[in-house]
């Protein structure tokens, strides 16, 4: 049955299409899936994308993507899709579009196309400026010429972009996220992505090798936060959340845990203390 911990890529047979029942969206989620390689340019340690890989996403085939989607879309419209009848009414509407899949989705040279073909389709059933359409990112990539393009499509059709952060320390970049960063590049990122479309920060926080995050850690977090309102970069707040499924990479096995939902409300309410909204998932 369709649940927040169940998130088959291949549960509606499609090659691009799957559908979540997402914590954060707060029902269904229909997912596209650029990545059908396993490649990513980041490698999260709670990924749970099976023999993941660093690279990039494979060429994208625009037709079939759009004639997926239009029939997904249009058996849950229609009341035919058969994974639906199990889960409670209230969580069958269709929340959002969700390019997220089993990678980084802007390592696709096709991205801006993919946006191209949401537009056509939820154009053609009635859905524009009902659903949602987010973009879920790392946001590595956004300089190029590309994503900066897409983005501003996004935003014409009610899209926004929920822009990974889950570390605001080279240290915990490395660990975390296994790549090189700092705090001037992030912040520099999300500037131009807030500029071209709606965004919100989404950031997982997990007990690692059955230790919480240090101070350290969430002190560096929570000055992040206060540069961005000081620098006066619009985002629409953070989502946090921690982690529901296991962690699929070898180097990761048996070292992940939940965090409580105490510890992740406390969080949020300094999140909250600082100036912005936050909404915790557990």
């Amino acid at each position: 049955m369709l649940s927040t911990s169940e998130h088959s890529r291949e549960r509606a047979g499609f090659k691009y299409i799957y559908p979540v029942i997402s914590r954060r969206s707060g029902g269904l989620s229909v997912g596209i899936n650029l990545n059908t390689n396993n490649a990513c340019n980041w490698r999260c340690i709670y990924c749970q994308v099976p023999q993941l890989t660093r690279g990039s996403a494979p060429p994208v085939n625009l037709e079939l993507l759009e004639n997926e989607l239009n029939l997904f879309l249009d058996s849950v419209l229609n009341g035919d899709f058969y994974d639906l009848e199990e889960i409670p009414k209230e969580m069958r509407q269709i929340k959002d579009i969700a390019i997220s899949g089993n990678g980084e989705p802007t390592t696709a040279d096709e991205f801006e196309q993919t946006v191209d073909t949401i537009e056509r389709v939820i154009t053609e059933l009635s859905l524009l400026n009902r659903i949602k359409c987010v973009l879920i990112s790392n946001g590595s990539l956004i300089n190029r010429d590309y994503v900066q393009k897409g983005l501003s499509k996004l935003a014409q059709i009610n899209g926004e972009v929920w822009f990974k952060i889950d570390s605001a320390t080279s240290e915990g970049m490395e660990k975390i996220n296994q790549i090189s960063g700092n705090e001037l590049s992030t912040i520099k990122r999300l500037a131009i992505s807030a500029d071209l479309c709606p965004t919100y920060i989404q950031t997982c926080m997990f007990k690692f090798k059955n230790n919480i995050p240090s101070n350290t850690e969430i002190d560096a977090y929570l000055e992040l936060l206060e540069k961005i309102i000081k620098k006066k970069i619009e985002i629409k707040g953070v989502l946090l959340y921690g982690v529901e499924r296991p962690s699929l990479l070898p180097e990761a096995s048996g070292k992940i845990e939940k965090l409580s939902e105490d510890w992740l409300i406390e969080l949020g309410n300094k999140i909250q203390s600082i100036g912005l909204s936050v909404k915790v998932s557990v």
